[in-house]
């Protein structure tokens, strides 16, 4: 057999925000990695286009925000059309807007800087499994004499990150169960409309949202009660959102320009594993689910995070037993429960006369203190809390606080808060106590590069700390915290491998 034409360790399949924030997780965690596209350039439509706390928090923690700027903030959220406060306990609480296409920018940007390379016009057709490989081929668009020409790539490991419709899910034989859409929501970025704002308006036939953004584009929303979900290829005509908009609301938007049209169901499904040996599911490859709030993206970015730290160790060879199934043990659980209230959301929007009392009673309960800090959480995903052992502390498996240091690290300067702590892409051993102490010491087999340390104190005036010791690892959560010295090297085995030799 000839050679490949690329050969790397990890082929990432789909350069959009979830592929590209893989990329940058396994290129950091010192992985070659390559990213192949079918899109020969970026976006032209805005798509998804909202970030939350959590996402917004990882963002910090890879010190991307001060590239990408403070971005607006998004307004307020909803559950199911109905207003809900999206105050957390992040220092990004709330909702912020930033256009697909810019994502992608800063992600491709940070990527690369890293080493990963991004392939873009091959389209993926074959994947071949072998005992320790798989081998990949993807066809360029046709050259000027006609011919589409071939790309094969061999890799360790191949992570489907094409979305809902991923070839890579299809080729690898997952299962993806689930029901499909009953109701659909038409959307369209118009140029040239005077339409008022509204804010998931019902009328008598349907669901109506429309807010002018910058550029004086308007996009436009909607849905037309009892109407059949359409399975023709390809976005929706505009002459159907026109005609759709005018039944539901009275307003012709017919003379507008068109920019931008698509429409989304509320189908639900999702795989039954996120990976089968040597290749594994992120994103929407691995989750079909309505873009209610803009979740979808935020649910991808996260999936991400969890895998990129903990597939760049096992090509590396410094991954402990089970490490990689863990992204399945722990993204498969968080993403059906975001499946699951995206589902009643989908109900609550889309539902016709017959949800009315329904949304009566939710928005009364929204009025309770401890209902809206809980849906809050889980849409903005700071709520996420994988499984810890019995007896464990109450923040092992939570994402870690933000805390800011005052005083000085074991290092010249160190970080100045815990989420600046995590940038290199390794664990973390934070001790608090302010004079040295045995897990000091217990850490010292795995700062050979998988383990940093910072010894240090809270800033002064900040909320006093949940912890004085813990352990985190790279994604932001925590491993260990304030338990015995034998448990601090249990979890250091299972999260990082094996103390390193003297």
């Amino acid at each position: 057999m000839s050679a490949p034409d690329i050969d790397t360790q990890v082929l990432v399949v789909g350069a959009g925000p979830v592929g590209l924030m893989l990329a940058g997780e396994l290129a950091l965690g010192g992985a070659d990695v390559v990213v192949l596209e079918r899109r020969t350039g970026p976006l032209t439509e805005s798509r998804a286009s909202t970030l939350h706390a959590r996402t917004m928090e990882l963002l910090d923690q890879r010190g991307l925000l001060e590239e990408l700027g403070t971005p607006p903030a998004g307004g307020p959220g909803h559950f199911g059309g109905t207003r809900l406060d999206l105050a957390t306990d992040s220092p990004y609480s709330g909702q912020w807007k930033v256009p697909q296409v810019r994502t992608e920018e800063l992600l491709e940007g940070w990527a690369t800087r890293l080493g990963a390379r991004v392939v873009k016009g091959h389209r993926l057709t074959d994947l071949r499994t072998a005992p320790h490989t798989v081998e990949a081929t993807a066809e360029a668009e046709p050259g000027p004499g006609g011919a589409a020409s071939a790309l094969r790539v061999r890799a360790a490991y191949v992570v489907g990150c094409d979305g809902e419709s991923s070839t890579v899910r299809e080729l690898a034989g997952f299962a993806f169960p689930g029901r499909d859409a009953t109701r659909e929501l038409l959307r369209a970025d118009v140029a040239d409309v005077q339409v008022p704002d509204r804010r998931f308006e019902r009328h008598p036939g349907g669901l109506a949202i429309s807010a002018r953004g910058p550029g004086g584009v308007t996009r436009v929303m909607v849905h037309e009660y009892g109407a059949p979900v359409r399975r023709e290829p390809g976005p929706p005509s505009f002459a159907r959102v026109a005609d759709t908009w005018r039944r539901v609301t009275g307003d012709d938007i017919g003379g507008g320009a068109p920019l931008w049209l698509n429409s989304f169901g509320d189908a639900l499904r999702q795989a039954s594993q996120y990976r089968r040996g040597r290749i594994l599911l992120a994103g929407d490859a691995a989750h079909h689910q309505m873009p209610v709030g803009g979740q979808a993206l935020n649910l991808g970015l996260q999936d991400a995070a969890n895998l990129g730290w903990k597939l760049a160790a096992e090509v590396r060879g410094t991954a402990g037993p089970g490490l990689l199934d863990s992204y399945h043990a722990e993204r498969h659980p968080a993403g059906r429960r975001v499946l699951d209230n995206i589902a009643a959301q989908a109900l609550l929007l889309l539902g016709g006369s017959g949800t009315e009392q329904v949304r009566s009673l939710f928005g009364e309960l929204l009025r309770e203190p401890r209902v809206r800090a809980h849906l809050a959480g889980t849409i903005a995903g700071v709520d996420v809390r994988y499984a810890a052992e019995p007896g464990a502390h109450r923040l092992v498996g939570a994402r870690v606080p933000y805390l800011r240091f005052g005083t000085g690290t074991d290092t010249a300067e160190g970080p100045g808060s815990s989420f600046a702590a995590l940038r290199p892409g390794r664990g973390v051993l934070v001790d608090l106590a302010g004079r040295p102490t045995p897990v000091l010491a217990a850490v010292a087999p795995w700062r050979d590069g998988r383990v940093d340390v910072v010894a240090a104190t809270p800033e002064p005036g900040c909320a006093a700390p949940e912890f004085t010791s813990a352990l985190l690892r790279p994604d932001g959560h925590v491993a260990w915290a304030d338990g015995t010295v034998p448990e601090l090297e249990e979890a250091l085995r299972r999260w990082f491998g094996p103390a390193a030799r003297r």
